[in-house]
């Protein structure tokens, strides 16, 4: 027995030793067929190729557009509000939300009993004052006639004074007639003061009915205001909202009922940093008349709406920054206020730039140019604009210059790559194109027009390619390697 283990473990090691002796024997003939074709162990391989996509940069003047969000606001509002309190007796069929009503039309009556009877006891006390100014202007003509019979009287006492103190230098007349004269003519004239304060007293008295009926007078214009207020009526043609009456309830006065706004006369209010404000400002530092581009997404439907810039805010806002400005909507159907929209606003033009996609340009300021050996050149361009996904950038050293779109961490100066252009084509070769029966060409068309799966702008590419006389090979590979065939 321990004849066997030590025959079977000296087998297994005979059986080892072969093993390696013929691996080692295989590593000495691979390294000197190695040597023998001229190559050396642990070489470099060839280079590595990265197939880039380029555009070419084209110089040219560009209008950037700023996009920012807004608010539509109503240019001309109005709160209906009762001027009176009262019951609403009647609505018009057109004051509900939404409702459009005209200028002029009665939206809402107020009960006008109360303001009409104030309105007739202020015409009946307006007649009662007409009635005392016309006694007072007739007791002042009274006035005036009696005081003129008062001095007429006067004068011939003085006369009769007179003539008895004639008499009496004649030695005719007696001093007791002379005495008796002149009482009467004393009397005569106090007859006169009496008569100038009666005349005095009439014109106060008219003043006062004077007063009295210009006092009435305002009574009724107030009367009959009030009892206009009970009726309200829309001021411009408009539309209704936040209407908050109903027939029947009781107003307070000052209560707000609806606000009436015109919806032909919008704007859109939208804040823009003070950078992009600069940018918005003419020579002289005024802010320029920019056009502007307001889109409201409905459902997937865009609305659309041409502008200019009107204004800016007078103050910054607490909290804010930057700066409000305001742009009046010229074609606002289908806005309504306080809608959030996208408001694009042209900038003046810049020219010599380039638009490039925002991946062909980095964060140091490069961009990665292809040379005439088809190896990479990072060139420096400064940053103008972002454009949505694109970034402008000056056309200084990159114009007419073939650009790497889309980079990566692999790429860099030096690189060789092989290129394919913005249409998805490579340029180091062409792409073969072949010719097809009808028969052929019959079958690819309905095994496409068949696949349900494919997108529709996919399945319609296709379609289109298998129209033309000749079609790319890979299409026609790629299609019957999915039928089987």
């Amino acid at each position: 027995m321990r004849f066997l283990t030590r025959s079977l473990t000296g087998l297994f090691m005979l059986a080892l030793t072969l093993g390696f002796l013929a691996m080692a024997g295989l590593t000495i003939l691979s390294a000197l067929q190695s040597r023998g074709g001229g190559e050396r162990y642990g070489a470099g391989g060839r280079e590595r190729v990265f197939s880039v996509n380029v555009i070419t940069a084209e110089a040219e003047n560009l209008r950037p557009e700023l996009t920012v969000f807004g608010q539509v606001r109503a240019r001309r509002s109005l709160d209906l509000r009762a001027a009176t309190s009262g019951r609403v007796i009647e609505i018009s069929d057109n004051f509900v939300d939404g409702g459009a009503v005209a200028v002029g039309q009665l939206l809402v009556q107020i009960d006008p009993a109360e303001a009409r009877s104030a309105l007739e006891s202020a015409i009946n006390t307006q007649a009662e004052a007409q009635a005392n100014l016309r006694d007072s202007e007739r007791g002042l003509v009274l006035a005036q006639e009696d005081l003129a019979a008062s001095e007429v009287q006067r004068d011939l006492r003085k006369t009769a004074l007179e003539r008895q103190q004639d008499l009496r230098r004649r030695g005719v007349g007696t001093a007791a007639s002379v005495e008796t004269a002149e009482l009467a003519a004393s009397q005569a004239d106090q007859a006169v003061v009496a008569r100038r304060q009666s005349l005095a007293q009439a014109e106060a008295k008219l003043d006062q009915a004077t007063t009295g009926l210009t006092r009435q007078n305002l009574a009724v214009s107030d009367a009959q205001r009030r009892l206009k207020d009970t009726e309200i009526y829309a001021e411009f043609d408009g539309t209704l909202g936040d209407v908050s009456i109903v027939k029947g309830g009781l107003l307070s006065t000052n209560e707000r009922l609806a606000i009436l706004t015109d919806p032909s006369q919008l704007e859109v209010s939208f804040r823009v940093s003070t950078a992009q404000y600069t940018r918005l400002l003419n020579s002289e530092g005024a802010l320029r008349n920019s056009p502007v581009k307001v889109t409201l997404d409905v459902l997937g439907i865009d609305l659309i709406s041409t502008g200019v810039v009107t204004r800016e805010s007078g103050t910054v806002g607490t909290g804010q920054t930057g700066r409000l400005l305001f742009a009046r909507l010229e074609t606002p159907a289908g806005f309504r206020p306080d809608d959030f929209v996208t408001v694009k606003v042209e900038e003046p033009v810049l020219h010599n730039v380039v638009r490039l996609p925002s991946t062909a340009w980095d964060a140091v300021g490069n961009v990665l140019a292809v040379d005439s050996e088809n190896r990479l050149e990072a060139i420096s361009a400064d940053l103008l604009r972002r454009q949505g996904n694109d970034v402008i950038l000056t056309a200084d050293g990159i114009a007419a210059r073939q650009i790497v779109a889309e980079r990566s961490p692999l790429l860099g100066a030096g690189i060789q790559v092989k290129l394919v252009s913005d249409d998805g084509s490579n340029q180091a070769e062409s792409e073969e194109l072949i010719e097809l029966t009808d028969v052929r060409r019959a079958a690819l068309v309905a095994f496409v027009e068949a696949n349900t799966r494919m997108p529709k702008d996919a399945r319609d590419r296709v379609l289109s390619q298998l129209a033309e006389p000749r079609v790319p090979a890979r299409v026609v590979e790629r299609i019957e390697a999915r039928m089987g065939g």
